[in-house]
């Protein structure tokens, strides 16, 4: 335990798993300071969950001392607890929690718990000078749904990785591969940490062994609901007091392996996976949104984006600005206007393979207190991180590179976590309370979880775009392979687009990974692992010539898609942008002469030989 290791140091920025996981196995008593008698209150939520769970938990609240809350006596202060508690959890602000923090430690307790919101570094100093062990802005009910397999319908990131089975909803000491100690205490001395690598996750994050049978492989659950305990039961999981199934539009036991491996990859808190690409936009802009919202997109984004973003979102009185994000300052002149709410672009463009300077969008999005959202379906978790250079949240077509072999339709929104909702009065869907949740306010209560536990509770039940089952299986043994998959991809993608650049019927060349490309620089940051397998290039000739040059490729397959094993190729013009004016598609990267291709994992030599005949 750290508190005896003097070589370890707890890092109150990110705690360990195993730190938190040996505080929730040893205790047994808790004093709950701030309890609320008011059932939509967190802290009664936090009591009734623990209490479920099987810890004895005493409600301190001077303020209705002698009642009861969930069933048990109120005391005005710890010292007239009738029993030394092993657990001091606060629900108090910041600055009354010094010196709770302090009388927790004169009353014996062993541990001191500040909840979501809650830190008082001082007072931690000391408790831990005394040898008591402290954790800040956490809830033990969310840590403890985390660590012990109840999470998982949420989707959230346990960062727990283990071939064994899990006991689900039972406290267990620390055990089995540290998946779960990432960069969560600081080595003083002759100690290292090791975080899992990307393979080991795209292939064990979010999945174990079930439980009942041992089956390895994820279980499709093929079903519309799920029973209930009790009416108690039921009624603790349709008020978000607990964590669990109740109907397959909301949450899938498939569903949620994949959206926390998407989740681990991405490095982010949850996801909300989706019945497509085009609904995770919509879900990901709901918390946001409200009629008259306007949000900032970038000119170059897939065409059926544009549409959407352009076209159909005004059904809902929402609004967006189209900016080439190249250009800052007229980014900085959109985003001047009222009622921004996001700014929306792709780290890698569909179709130029154009790649976004990610950190100079994050400073406008910054200054003016909204959500940067990027869409990251090309460029995927293995060649892109948008999370370490500040976006906000990350959309995916999972239809694309994640599944990777044109199966399975699919989308999924991946929250960082690290947005202040409450920062301004922008966000009243999560910073203010809910009436259909009996005015639960969704920040309050679920801290970081809060937007993926919104795209759950509200955006799933409301709009209804939940992934099927079948699909999040076959993704799932998609995202096995993503690692080794796109390695091939950007392999044969550089090669084909050398080739390309020097044959004489092609104008030009836009791939990033060419030396001469104005976006190469930002390859290297950005994706220095390779510019991704999509990306266009013109016929000289225009229109008829890209016409005619994909209509004559053999193994390259005509189809609108990307992301796929085998090698695709499209004239934008004439498909995908087609419902664009000339001014939008050319902008888009879409002009007459553009031929789109996706390269596959074929022999890079039939590809090219595929091509060479198309071209000629």
């Amino acid at each position: 335990m750290a508190e005896n290791d003097p070589t370890i140091e707890v890092d109150h920025d990110a705690y360990s798993d195993d730190y938190i996981k040996s505080i929730l196995a040893e205790i047994r008593t808790i004093a709950m300071v701030g309890a609320s008698p008011n059932w939509s209150r967190p802290s009664n939520f936090a009591m009734k969950y623990l209490q479920a769970k099987g810890y004895k938990v005493y409600p301190v609240n001077p303020g209705v001392a002698g009642t009861e809350i969930l069933g048990e006596r109120v005391y005005a202060s710890l010292d007239e607890l009738p029993e030394t508690v092993d657990m001091v959890d606060i629900f108090r602000n910041s600055e009354a929690a010094g010196p709770i923090t302090d009388a927790a430690v004169e009353h014996g307790a062993k541990v001191v718990w500040l909840q979501l919101g809650v830190r008082h570094d001082a007072a931690a100093s000391r408790a831990e000078a005394r040898g008591v062990r402290v954790v800040m802005d956490r809830c033990p009910k969310i840590e403890f749904s985390r660590l012990f397999g109840e999470l998982s319908w949420h989707g959230f990131n346990s960062k727990v990785i283990s071939s064994k089975r899990r006991a689900v909803g039972k406290a267990s000491a620390p055990s089995g591969i540290a998946g779960a100690n990432q960069g969560a205490t600081k080595p003083k001395a002759g100690r290292t940490t090791r975080s899992p690598g990307f393979e080991t996750r795209a292939i064990h994050a979010g999945a174990a062994p079930d439980p009942t049978t041992g089956a390895r492989s994820t279980p499709i659950f093929q079903t519309t609901a799920f029973v209930f305990d009790d009416v108690d039961h039921a009624a603790s999981l349709f008020n978000l007091q607990t964590f669990g199934n109740i109907y397959a539009r909301l949450s899938n036991p498939t569903t949620s392996v994949l959206e926390e491996r998407i989740a681990s990859l991405e490095g982010g808190r949850g996801t909300t996976c989706t019945a497509s690409g085009h609904s995770a936009q919509l879900v990901a802009l709901l918390p946001l949104m409200e009629p008259g919202d306007r949000i900032i997109a970038s000119t170059k984004l897939y065409g059926g984006s544009i549409t959407q973003f352009g076209k159909t979102f005004k059904k809902f009185d929402w609004h967006c600005n189209f900016v080439d994000m190249d250009d800052l300052d007229a980014l900085r002149q959109a985003a001047a206007e009222p009622r921004v709410k996001a700014i929306y672009a792709e780290s890698l463009a569909n179709p130029g393979g154009v790649i976004t300077d990610i950190e100079s969008l994050k400073e406008v999005a910054s200054e003016i207190g909204v959500p940067l959202i990027i869409d990251n379906t090309m460029a995927t978790p293995y060649l892109c991180q948008p999370f370490k250079h500040g976006a906000d949240i990350i959309i995916h077509s999972t239809t694309k590179f994640l599944s990777g072999h044109g199966n399975a339709m699919g989308g999924a929104i991946v929250d960082s976590g690290a947005f202040d909702w409450f920062q301004n009065d922008k966000f009243p869907a999560l910073s203010q309370p809910e009436p259909a949740y009996h005015g639960l306010t969704f920040f309050e209560t679920f801290g970081d979880l809060a937007y993926t536990t919104y795209g759950h509770a509200v955006g799933l039940r409301d709009l209804g775009p939940t992934m099927a089952p079948m699909n999040a299986y076959l993704t799932i043994m998609g995202s096995e392979t993503l690692g080794l998959r796109m390695q091939r991809h950007v392999e044969n993608a550089q090669q084909v687009a050398e080739y390309l650049d020097g044959h004489p019927a092609v104008a030009w060349v836009s791939y990033a990974g060419l030396p001469g490309s104005p976006y190469h620089a930002l390859a290297k940051k950005y994706l220095p692992k390779g510019a991704g397998s999509v990306f266009t290039f013109g016929v000289k000739g225009g229109f008829q010539a890209g016409v005619k040059c994909v209509e004559t490729c053999e193994l390259f397959s005509h189809l609108a898609n990307i992301g796929d094993t085998r090698s695709l190729i499209l004239h934008p013009a004439s498909t995908t942008h087609r419902q664009l004016t000339d001014k939008q598609r050319t902008a888009a990267g879409a002009g007459d002469d553009v031929i789109r291709v996706s390269i596959g994992l074929e022999t890079v030599e039939d590809i090219i030989a595929d091509l060479e005949i198309a071209l000629g």
